[in-house]
């Protein structure tokens, strides 16, 4: 028998490689890094306030309600699905006109097109869990920071709105 040591081949090299990034892709897949973070505590209660507005919407009110009643929506952060969260409520918002007169004086109105032309207002509030990042609160995987758009998706609506809102903690 010859003991001599065996020689690696390009192919035997490949092989290792390819063993290598399977190995690396579990250990930082999106899923398992959130199963650890759960595991380990390192996620903590999110509260995510989302703004729709000026959506067109034949009956607005039926939209929010429909939503209320279903508790969850679906999100897409930065054209990424990111599962469902639970929805706290789901508030109406009312749009203002201002005028300004001659004098300087500024007074501000509900808008009175609002009712008529119909459109979607509203403040959605989530709940979700994530952690602090070092470039703001980590949500399904990506940092969300004031401004971020975000598109919730129910079983009736797909809209897009704007985070105006974020808080880390409490349950």
């Amino acid at each position: 028998m010859d003991s001599a040591p065996r020689r690696w081949s390009l192919v035997d090299a490949g092989a290792a490689a390819a063993v290598v990034l399977a190995a690396a892709g579990v250990i930082w897949s999106p899923k398992l890094s959130g199963a650890v973070a759960r595991a380990t505590g390192g996620l903590e209660p999110v509260t995510v306030l989302v703004d729709v507005r000026g959506v067109p919407v034949a009956d607005s009110a039926s939209l929010i309600k429909g939503a209320r009643e279903s508790g969850k929506v679906s999100i897409v952060i930065r054209n990424q699905p990111h599962g469902t969260v639970s929805v706290q409520s789901v508030l109406p918002l009312q749009r203002k006109i201002s005028a300004v007169f001659a004098d300087g004086k500024v007074v501000s109105a509900p808008d009175p097109n609002q009712e008529q032309f119909g459109s979607l207002d509203a403040r959605f509030v989530l709940k979700g869990e994530g952690r602090k990042g070092a470039g703001g609160v980590v949500f399904g995987n990506q940092t969300l920071k004031i401004g971020a758009p975000i598109e919730l998706e129910g079983r009736d609506f797909r809209v897009t709105g704007s985070v105006t809102g974020l808080s880390i903690g409490q349950g």
